[in-house]
């Protein structure tokens, strides 16, 4: 195995795909990288069980073959030369040599059949995205996602099928995050898939802002997404996503209409002095107002106020700070607008103009 490359040739597809790999391994290869040369191409595969990342890269092979290297070592290499350098990779016996100008350096190699690669997923159907619209719907509900909660089904995102639609939908059990993409589905079954959190952290940061198309297929077991030179696996996780739908209050009639940026920089000062533990504060709602207010255990206060649109009668209702400016940093548009029912149920937050996102968000004891 042997092949030529520019620096950058090398550094981008081992740069890609080098966030699945864990620092802390219990199979030593999951530490490496799979270097396959074919025809001018090199593929870089890495993989932590859960989640398997390809990417390529042009490169003048020499000698067709196959590999595994250390794979932080390999990018911190090709990092530390200069811009434009010429590298010289090669095989010989159990050690990868890669050459530049005066530099040298010999890595440790694990055979490559040794490695976990994962194959076919048999595919039912796919569906094409724009990547831009599937990274949007990503960041508006990933925030939402629980992390090692035993509830395993709730560590990752639900994305529901449907002809003309997918929908994403994440809840830790405290907060829900709901956002629809139109799209021509008509091909896949409808059908539920939970992507696992590190899966939908590391789609989100390989997508880009692009108009570029993006191949999703959905298997048994897998998803599946393709775009310009890289692929993207992750196992699926097996379980029963809770009906959210019976959590989006529908019978609310206090409805509040905010500028969402004004609204979320009066929160933002009132939290600073917020529990920094439980991150409460207590909303206070009146005719065409509404008061923001926190303490904490030094017996330290913060409040301010909001000009709404609201006539109903007067509420008082506390809820974790956070959550509600998460939704609003996902909403777009200048406006929120906000349904409560009373201080014990929770709040619905959307735009006035379309519901495409939904926040839901569980009230607290304060």
């Amino acid at each position: 195995m042997k092949f030529e490359a520019l620096r950058d040739s090398l550094l981008k597809p081992v740069q890609a795909v080098v966030g699945v790999v864990e620092r802390r391994q219990t199979m030593p290869i999951l530490a490496n990288v799979l270097l396959t040369l074919g025809d001018n191409t090199l593929s870089v595969t890495a993989t932590d069980l859960e989640v398997e990342l390809v990417a390529q890269g042009e490169v003048d092979v020499k000698e067709k073959g196959e590999v595994t290297v250390p794979a932080r070592k390999l990018l911190d290499i090709c990092r530390s030369l200069p811009e434009g350098a010429k590298l010289s990779v090669s095989l010989e016996r159990d050690r990868v040599t890669v050459k530049s100008g005066r530099s040298r350096f010999l890595l440790a190699t694990l055979p490559a059949a040794e490695f976990p690669a994962v194959e076919d997923i048999k595919s039912q159907r796919s569906v094409n995205l724009v990547q831009k619209k599937l990274r949007e719907l990503i960041e508006r509900t990933q925030f939402s996602m629980a992390q090692q909660d035993v509830r395993y089904y709730l560590n990752g995102l639900l994305f529901e099928l449907s002809p003309k639609r997918i929908r994403a939908v994440a809840t830790d059990g405290h907060r829900l995050a709901m956002c629809d993409l139109e799209a021509d589905a008509a091909d896949l079954p409808a059908q539920q898939v939970i992507v696992p959190r590190k899966g939908v952290l590391e789609l989100q940061r390989l997508l880009t802002d692009s108009d570029e198309p993006a191949k999703v297929s959905f298997g048994a077991n897998h998803v599946r997404v393709e775009l310009p030179g890289l692929r993207f696996t992750s196992k699926l996780i097996d379980g029963r996503f809770p009906d959210y739908e019976r959590v989006v209050p529908k019978a609310g009639d206090k409805d509040i209409l905010a500028d969402r940026q004004v609204l979320r920089d009066a929160l933002g000062r009132t939290a600073i002095l917020s529990n920094e533990k439980y991150r409460g504060v207590r909303l206070q709602l009146a005719a065409n107002r509404l008061k923001v207010m926190a303490h904490n255990p030094e017996q330290e206060e913060a409040e301010d106020e909001v000009e709404v649109k609201y006539q109903g009668t007067e509420l008082e209702i506390g809820f974790n700070v956070s959550y509600l400016m998460d939704a609003l940093s996902a909403l777009h548009g200048e406006q929120v607008r906000i349904t409560l029912t009373d201080s014990n149920s929770s709040c619905l937050i959307r735009q006035p103009e379309n519901d495409v996102c939904r926040y839901v968000v569980m009230p607290m004891r304060l």
